[in-house]
Formats: C-alpha cells, sequence, structure tokens
C-alpha cells in the first residue's frame, strides 16, 4: 500500500485540488475492496496546522497529520493555490525536498506548479500549469521548462498538470501507473473524467503578455491587435518602431515569450476562434475575415494553437450547435 500525502497549503488553495484527488484514490481503494483485494492507497491530509482556513473562512480544511509529525510518503499531491501565499507556506518546501531524496513522486495540480518550482526541484525540468498563469510562472521561474499546452508531464517521478479540473486527468495517470488501465477506466467512468486529453490548447485564451517595460514592443502588440484583417510583416514593423529587424525579434521574444510571427497569428485565432463561437457563418468567412486566404494554412495554424480543426472547434464551442 503506498502513502499518498496532499498538502494542504495556507491561503487561498483551490478546495476542489484537494478533495478531488482525495475522492479518486478513495474511489480506487472501494473499486479494489469490492472485489476482494486490498487497497492500493493510504490517503492522508498533510497540513501546517490542525486546521487550515480557506476562502475567507467559508471553508475549512482538518488535515489528519500535521507537516511536523509526518512519516515517508510515497506520493505527495500539491493542490493548486495562490503564488501570493508562497511564504506562509514555506514549511512545506524543505519536507517535499527531503521526501524526494527519500524517494517519494510529487505531483502539482495547476497553479500548485509554483510550490512545486519554488523548492528548486524543477530547475531545467519540463512543466506545466495553468495556461493563464504561463507568463507569471516564466517570470518567477526563467530556468524551469515551462510546456503552458501539455495537461501532463512526467519527469524523473515528479509530475505536473494543466489548469484546473485537468488534474484529474494527472491524478488519473497516477491511478494506472499504480493500478492499472482497467483501474483507471472505471475511475474515468465513475466520475465521468474524458480519459487521456494530452492537451490544454482547446481551453487557452490568448490574452497577450503585456506585463513588460518595452513600450515600443507594447505599442506593436496593440497595433497587431488592432489591424487582425491586414498583412503585416515583421519588417514593417520595425520599420514602424525604428528599431532593425533583428534587434526587435529579439527585443519582442523577451518581452512576450512569442516570435512576432507566432504573436501575430495567436491573435488572429483568438479572433476566428470567437467567430466560430458566436456564428454560424461559413469557416472560410471566419479565415478571410482575419486577413487569411490560404485554407490549408488557415486550418494548420488553427490547429497548431488550438489543437483542434475549425470545424471541431465550432462544435465544442458554438452555443447554438451545442443546444440544436
Amino acid at each position: 500500500m503506498k502513502t499518498v500525502s496532499i498538502v494542504v497549503p495556507k491561503g487561498n488553495t483551490i478546495l476542489s485540488s484537494i478533495i478531488g484527488p482525495y475522492k479518486v484514490f478513495k474511489g480506487v481503494n472501494d473499486y479494489l475492496e469490492q472485489r476482494g483485494k486490498q487497497p492500493a492507497f493510504k490517503i492522508q491530509l498533510v497540513g501546517i496546522t490542525a486546521d487550515t482556513i480557506l476562502y475567507d473562512g467559508l471553508f475549512s480544511v482538518h488535515p489528519n497529520v500535521i507537516l511536523s509529525d509526518t512519516t515517508h510518503s510515497d506520493l505527495i499531491i500539491i493542490p493548486a493555490l495562490n503564488p501570493a501565499s508562497l511564504g506562509e507556506n514555506q514549511p512545506f518546501v524543505q519536507w517535499i525536498n527531503e521526501e524526494y531524496k527519500r524517494g517519494a513522486e510529487i505531483a502539482s495540480l495547476c497553479v500548485g506548479a509554483f510550490l512545486l518550482a519554488s523548492t528548486g526541484l524543477m530547475k531545467g525540468r519540463n512543466c506545466t500549469t495553468h495556461w493563464m498563469a504561463a507568463d507569471n510562472f516564466r517570470h518567477m521561474f526563467p530556468d524551469v521548462k515551462l510546456i503552458a499546452d501539455k495537461i501532463i508531464t512526467d519527469e524523473n517521478g515528479i509530475y505536473t498538470s494543466g489548469g484546473a479540473y485537468s488534474f484529474l486527468n494527472l491524478i488519473l495517470y497516477l491511478v494506472e501507473k499504480n493500478c492499472g488501465r482497467e483501474v483507471a477506466v472505471f475511475c474515468a467512468k465513475l466520475f465521468e473524467i474524458d480519459i487521456d486529453r494530452y492537451s490544454q490548447s482547446p481551453f487557452a485564451i490568448f490574452m497577450g503578455q503585456k506585463d513588460h517595460e518595452d513600450e515600443p514592443i507594447r505599442n506593436a502588440q496593440l497595433f497587431m491587435e488592432n489591424n487582425v484583417t491586414g498583412k503585416i510583416s515583421v519588417d514593417q514593423l520595425a520599420s514602424m518602431f525604428s528599431i532593425s529587424r533583428r534587434n526587435f525579434e529579439r527585443r519582442f521574444k523577451k518581452a512576450t515569450a512569442n516570435t512576432p510571427v507566432e504573436y501575430l497569428q495567436r491573435v488572429k485565432i483568438e479572433v476566428a476562434k470567437k467567430s466560430l463561437e458566436n456564428t454560424r457563418g461559413n469557416i472560410n468567412e471566419v479565415m478571410y475575415s482575419i486577413g487569411y486566404s490560404d485554407s490549408k494554412a488557415f486550418r494548420t495554424t488553427f490547429k497548431k494553437i488550438t489543437g483542434l480543426s475549425p470545424l471541431e472547434y465550432r462544435r465544442k464551442y458554438n452555443r447554438e450547435l451545442a443546444v440544436s
């Protein structure tokens, strides 16, 4: 039986990312016991104190193990927590490091990646987190290889998951690794989780990274966003702001984490997504409205960014089609 320790951080922790793993692992145990087998997991909630107040006192969690009293864990689950609360959760940092050295596996859920990265264990390693937190994560942990479109990363006994409820896919992944595919499929059916999702790209909303100090680059971003129907070249943008092309591309990448071409593509595809969500117009009309004339190039770029074809995206998110 493996000991699973679910961390209960202080501050604004997402309650569902504590309850969700607990319920799935308990569901595994119940399933196995109903078949006359031994449970697979000993599940414990580990807190700094005996009571953890969440959401301004609306909820409280009562860990059954205090951090100072813990014994060895086989798997540590770090739930999603507000990055602003990293300071008050520093006692977990040393503990996680020590447990990993003793052979424990570590899994972070959603923005729990911020606490995991603060341990130093992720330096030079692949990691994912909520797509909305990607820019902040890159800024805080530049030595971590963030792969923001992934739902799951798995490297040397350290796992991370994408945003929000996609953490359930990582929990199923861990169930399968420890108990086999049959048990994981049962849990997927019991909790109605769409198993084997690999990308959070279909959910991501591109908002553009403007939290930087390079004003000419910010103005270039705004120009792109306000001229999605036209054809804009990198040379044109560099000339507009009196910057050499090479220097413009370097500064743009540093400020936004995208090349100018990638940024313009993402801006255009974000507009196309909105059209596909809210209208039933011809897909070619959507394509023309954002300045594309080559349908193959449009579809290729759309799928590269969203993980879906334009038609698949419309079927998934268009309200009229959803209720028809």
